[in-house]
């Protein structure tokens, strides 16, 4: 039977570090609940003893879009066994355990990072949640709730023009966005293409899209597709890295790289989300 609530059990899950870890940036804490959008759909979530309760506008029979966005059914124990046995990561693990990466539409997670360039996250939520009120569809809301929008499509945002873009604050990724949305919105880029292929070469497969350097690469793979072994290098990743894994000397960042790709395991990209958080909220 359709329902609008649902509770889904979930071991060793932390909502609020996966939701406020830089994946995502259109999640709003209200009191003990997150809401946003997933799949068009507005969702509250609220965590409980065993799992999280999800609370929609409108009733559902399946709900395996929402496990599939939270990940809710993989087991976490078995990748953090995988990470290194070392004290950096036993301190990240032990600060941030629970933290899931989630499994977001490739469209909206592409295009958030390439208007993440250069920004803070706090700046980042302000442009996608302005991107969307400007141009995403309005969404069904419970009473009471403030409206909400869709992400808007690639098809809609390559419709529209560089200055209604810079008008949502995103400066010189207007252009970028603008483009990359025009190559897919044109079938010049297929999105669906990058789950048939590996990690190098799906990796250099979304670099050709404009405004996709290799750590956007990595988010999007990361983010969107589930590749694991992705392991995107920002200031943070750097400074974790270098603090936690080189704190006598200054390493390059080709060392560092080299260090990453070889240091982390299969789920190297877990193993990143836990220091980029661990790094971001507790030892900063």
């Amino acid at each position: 039977m359709a329902a609008t609530e649902i509770f889904l059990p979930a071991r060793d899950y932390d909502l609020a570090a996966t939701l406020d870890s830089g994946q995502v940036f259109r999640w709003l804490k209200e009191n003990h609940s997150w809401t946003g959008i997933v799949e068009n759909n507005f969702v509250r979530l609220t965590q409980k003893p065993g799992g999280i309760f999800a609370e929609t506008a409108m009733p559902h029979k399946n709900w395996n879009w929402l496990r599939n966005f939270l990940q809710t059914e993989i087991e976490l124990e078995k990748i953090l066994k995988t990470f290194p046995d070392d004290k950096p990561m036993q301190n990240a693990v032990a600060a941030c355990r629970g933290l899931r990466i989630l499994r977001q539409e490739p469209w909206e997670c592409l295009a958030s990072f390439i208007l993440s360039s250069t920004k803070q996250i706090v700046q980042i939520r302000q442009i996608v949640s302005q991107l969307c009120e400007c141009f995403g569809k309005p969404v069904i809301v419970p009473s009471g709730e403030l409206p909400a929008f869709a992400f808007p499509s690639s098809e809609k945002i390559a419709s529209l023009t560089e200055a209604q873009l810079r008008g949502c604050k995103m400066g010189f990724r207007a252009p970028h966005l603008l483009i990359a949305a025009r190559q897919i919105a044109e079938s010049k880029f297929d999105l669906g293409k990058i789950r048939e292929l590996n990690y190098s070469e799906a990796r250099a497969e979304l670099m050709k899209l404009r405004g996709v350097g290799e750590k956007i690469a990595d988010c999007v793979l990361l983010f969107a597709y589930g590749f694991d072994s992705a392991f995107p290098v920002d200031v943070w990743i750097e400074r974790a890295l270098q603090q936690l894994y080189f704190p006598r000397r200054r390493a390059s960042e080709k060392r560092l790289r080299r260090f990453a790709a070889t240091h982390f395991g299969p789920h190297a990209g877990y193993a990143q989300q836990y220091l980029f958080h661990y790094i971001r909220t507790k030892l900063n």
